[in-house]
């Protein structure tokens, strides 16, 4: 009679075969992300890395789609006798950073580099695309390869390639962020909302300028922007349900020229970041109405403009658990820790609002204490064994779905 392959134990050493596989491909992965590295190109402006990710995949023998979207690039690991279809996420932009480090890999380009590891995701993805390629008799599943352009400035690439079709046949997807701050060796999950919806501001106040030893003849606008900082920290304190996180923040105030001069205007602005839809639409409301009618008290006006991001990241309870049962699976019961919520955003949102799905962190934390930076800093680096650990619990994801059969 033929043996199941259905059968845990068998699952359990095809699985331990792909990370196998995914070890003797490390020093490959390795070189794929300093590559990437060294010729970061910024958000919505890639043009050689997505035609790299594409060539690469073409000399996999795989299905890929070129410029989804605009610059992403979709690849798909057809199975056999596949049942079902999961989708894996990376995205591959750079930020407008010059990067500080000395290593034999710094960004070659001047002003752009990989300062949040968008180098690192794409590698890991590639190289887990191999090992399926190098693995096919042994994988029950269809695998599509998403590589997002653009993550890092609004609109990002997301909603576009999801337009485009990159989702169309998927069951679920799921996506993987290393953490230069976290600890290596260490994956970290989340039910729920992981990652912060992401709002900005601009509140301009106009007054009356004047001689700064005449200030009874002026409406100061940069008096009356100081209340309104204050005041719109009640948005929190007061409006907001104490159990739910929001934050308001005015990142800048510029005003005026001259140290004699009360000048006519000042312009504010600032980031909110929340979870919940109803905190999200209250903050906005309150913001303006705080700026409109503070400045009314000061004989000014306060015209406010909110341009909303990305939407908060809701991870779904049955991928999420999957991904829970996988990494403990291939890195090992303590490899699994709970993440509390993260206030940046990630345009991974868009996907799980389309097909369940969760996003799961990589600590990715280098030994030397003194060469830890965070995310988008110019010295910024990683651990790259991260990687392998991104790869190995993608594979874990995928054997999931057999093994839950």
């Amino acid at each position: 009679m033929a043996i199941s392959t259905k059968n845990p134990s068998i699952q359990n050493k095809r699985l331990e075969q792909v990370a196998n596989t995914l070890e003797s491909l490390y020093p490959e992965m390795v070189s794929i992300r300093r590559h990437l590295h060294q010729h970061p190109e910024l958000s919505h402006q890639e043009v050689e890395t997505p035609k790299y990710i594409a060539d690469y995949y073409h000399a996999l023998g795989l299905e890929v789609r070129t410029g989804v979207g605009g610059r992403g690039v979709v690849a798909k690991f057809q199975a056999p006798k596949a049942q079902k279809t999961i989708a894996f996420r990376a995205d591959f932009d750079a930020l407008p950073i010059e990067d500080q480090k000395d290593v034999p890999y710094k960004s070659t380009v001047p002003g752009a580099m990989h300062a949040c590891g968008h180098d690192g995701h794409t590698a890991a993805l590639m190289i887990f695309a191999k090992s399926l390629v190098e693995n096919a008799e042994h994988i029950d599943h269809n695998a599509v390869f998403i590589h997002q352009f653009g993550e890092e400035e609004y609109p990002g690439g997301a909603q576009a390639m999801i337009a485009d079709g990159c989702l169309e046949g998927v069951d679920a997807i799921y996506g993987c962020h290393l953490q230069s701050t976290m600890p290596a060796g260490t994956m970290f999950y989340k039910e729920g909302y992981i990652q912060a919806a992401v709002d900005t501001f601009t509140i301009t106040v106009n007054g009356k300028g004047g001689h700064g030893a005449i200030p009874q003849e002026t409406v100061d606008p940069i008096v009356t922007a100081s209340h309104i900082v204050t005041a719109l920290q009640s948005i929190v304190s007061r409006n907001t349900d104490p159990l739910k996180q929001l934050v308001v923040s005015v990142g800048s105030i510029n005003s005026g020229k001259a140290n004699n001069v009360i000048p006519t205007s000042a312009v504010m602005t600032g980031t909110i970041r929340s979870y919940e839809p109803e905190v999200r639409s209250l903050a906005g409301e309150r913001l303006a109405g705080i700026a409109s009618q503070v400045a009314k008290a000061f004989g000014a006006e306060a015209d406010t403009v909110l341009e909303k991001g990305y939407d908060a990241l809701w991870n779904h309870p049955e991928e999420t658990n999957i991904a829970k049962r996988a990494i403990q699976g291939v890195l090992g019961n303590e490899a699994a820790v709970e993440t509390p919520s993260v206030m940046p955003g990630e345009d991974f949102s868009y996907y799980t609002q389309h097909v369940p799905g969760t996003f799961i962190f990589a600590g990715a934390q280098l030994a030397e204490a003194e060469k830890v930076y965070p995310h988008h800093h110019a010295m910024f680096d990683f651990d790259e064994t991260a990687m392998l650990n991104t790869a190995k619990s993608f594979a874990a994801i995928l054997f999931e779905y057999s093994l839950a059969e």
